[in-house]
């Protein structure tokens, strides 16, 4: 089923859930559509699955990070730097959120998962927060939903918008020293802007 889920994921990333096949995905596992049917019911159930299983390793990632062991300031840059690497190593997860958005959210909103799967980010970013305001270093009415959602967009631009960058301004977006200094900016900016 691991292989269903993979193959269907570059599938639905690449080609959107219009354009993504069942036939494709069960020749990339060497499988068959019945067997996809049985698992998953359906293309858009196995949309489903797939949108559920790229939020779940985004998140086990942060969980593993161990932010609770760390002075706040450095917590908060590892959740950044977490973030803005883990969207530059895995472009099709920013592709499957943007189909999504596209779509309103309508097949997130048949999740029984995705809130769950999507609360221990915000809880923890919170307790870093409070961490940090308890010990004088970050200003107060910091909002870790906003936070959430500044990280986030910070770090998506880099992915959706890296080609068109690289063409407009005639530069390597996706080299390592580019990658890197970009991270270290987007770090920086998140960083100054909860500080006292």
């Amino acid at each position: 089923m691991a292989d269903i889920l993979e193959a269907a994921m570059r599938e639905f990333a690449e080609k959107g859930l219009a354009g993504a096949r069942i036939d494709a995905i069960a020749a990339a596992t060497r499988t068959s559509k019945r067997m996809i049917y049985y698992y998953f019911e359906s293309k858009e159930g196995l949309y489903l699955k797939v949108l559920e299983e790229s939020y779940r390793r985004m998140r086990a990632l942060e969980v593993q990070a161990h932010l609770d062991d760390l002075p706040p300031e450095d917590a908060l840059r590892k959740i950044v730097s977490h973030t803005v690497d883990y969207q530059w190593a895995h472009p099709e997860f920013i592709r499957l959120v943007q189909g999504e958005n596209i779509q309103r959210a309508q097949y997130l909103a048949q999740s029984k998962e995705i809130r769950a799967l999507n609360v221990p980010a915000i809880d923890g970013l919170k307790r870093v927060i409070e961490r940090g305001q308890q010990a004088g270093l970050f200003r107060s009415g910091i909002d870790p939903v906003d936070l959430h959602m500044s990280i986030s967009a910070l770090s998506v631009f880099n992915v959706a918008n890296r080609h068109t960058f690289s063409l407009i301004f005639q530069r390597d977006f996706d080299s390592p020293a580019a990658q890197i200094a970009r991270r270290d900016s987007i770090i920086e900016m998140i960083v100054r802007f909860v500080r006292r």
